[in-house]
């Protein structure tokens, strides 16, 4: 299967028979959601990004939407006409919702069960059962005060979701059908907007929230269009950098400090440093060894980017009331980092995948 972005299709057997996969990008795609895990634990205990040693994991989000392009156009430059647009947009159901509705299960479980929690605000039995209906729906609901109005109170994650439905619906109505050098014009254009979304917030950290909800539309419309037009264009760089050495130039964009101009440097790590390391990604080599590492990193990426901030929320719960000390912090972190992997792959195995199959299974037979 080709697995590389946050949201990934399934191609067809057959044209997994012709097309190459891309097993660094699964590989990159993990490391990029692992950062987003650990940028969340330590948002807690470092609000202020610029004291955060990976203050910029946030930015994963970007890379995820620049793989995203890539790889939907991979999959379905040449057989979208062929499976028609609504055979699109149920594939694309079929392989993003089902963890959509987990997340919001479990983001329910915890708010309702968190044993460390003090809210201030109730919602409610018929707001808490719409706020739950929105999520599960991938409908914005921004009303939980206590959570800084996020979009999706119950699972904050599922704000990129939302754009990358998005953004897979307007691939499927205009950009498949639009040529390189208009998509070249459309992706100018959106860098140039994005950059004055950088310029005027100071960061690109906005999206997940009401009133930074048109800042995710930014974030989304550069990096989906530049990952499709480097598919387009076939700008894949040959190298040996491999997996560590792509993953590690990954990472340093996420453990980048904070700079006087911190608008312009992630600006241009989003403009030009993710679109570098997808075309990086997609012509580097790999070793026999390190393929089953990318594989499981690419297939435990998803589950663990949509399962684990039910978790964040009741760990930062903790931190606000008993503030652990360093040591304590670090095994908390470390450990609950392994078992959030670990349910991750649980998930993956025992909901995801047999969900995805079942559902598959019953497009097919209609």
């Amino acid at each position: 299967m080709l697995k590389v972005d946050l949201s990934l299709s399934q191609p067809s057997q057959d044209l997994l028979k012709t097309k190459k996969h891309f097993a660094i990008l699964d590989g990159l795609r993990g490391v990029a959601a692992l950062a987003v895990l650990i940028f969340h634990f330590m948002e807690w205990v470092y609000p202020d990004a610029s004291k955060n040693f990976i203050g910029h994991g946030f930015l994963a989000v970007d890379f995820f939407f620049c793989l995203s392009g890539f790889v939907i156009g991979y999959a379905y430059d040449d057989r979208i006409g062929k499976i028609g647009v609504m055979g699109f947009f149920k594939t694309r159901l079929i392989r993003l919702h089902p963890l959509v509705v987990l997340g919001s299960i479990l983001g329910l479980l915890a708010y309702l069960f968190d044993p460390f929690a003090a809210y201030t605000e109730s919602l409610g039995k018929g707001k808490l059962i719409l706020l739950f209906l929105c999520s599960a729906l991938l409908i914005p609901f921004p009303v939980m005060k206590d959570r800084a109005f996020n979009l999706f109170g119950l699972n904050a994650l599922s704000w990129s979701l939302f754009w990358e439905y998005v953004a897979n619906m307007v691939y499927a109505l205009v950009l498949c059908r639009l040529s390189r050098r208009y998509l070249a014009i459309l992706t100018m254009l959106a860098a140039v907007v994005l950059c004055l979304v950088s310029y005027r917030a100071g960061n690109l950290l906005g999206g997940w929230s009401g009133e930074t909800f048109w800042d995710g539309c930014a974030r989304v419309s550069y990096s989906f269009s530049a990952g499709l037009l480097i598919c387009r264009s076939n700008w894949v760089i040959k190298n040996r950098l491999g997996f560590i050495g792509l993953a590690i130039l990954l990472s340093l964009a996420f453990v980048m400090p904070h700079f006087e101009w911190n608008w312009v440097a992630e600006a241009l790590v989003v403009l030009f440093y993710f679109p570098l390391l997808v075309a990086l990604g997609a012509g580097s080599s790999l070793s026999p060894g390190w393929e089953k590492l990318c594989t499981f990193s690419g297939n435990i990426s998803y589950p663990l980017y949509m399962t684990h901030y039910a978790a964040l929320w009741m760990f930062g719960n903790y931190y606000t009331h008993h503030k652990p000390g360093s040591t304590e912090l670090f095994l908390i972190v470390s450990i609950g980092t392994a078992l959030l992997v670990g349910i991750a792959y649980l998930v993956m195995l025992g909901y995801d995948m047999p969900v995805r199959r079942y559902l598959s299974r019953r497009m097919r037979q209609r």
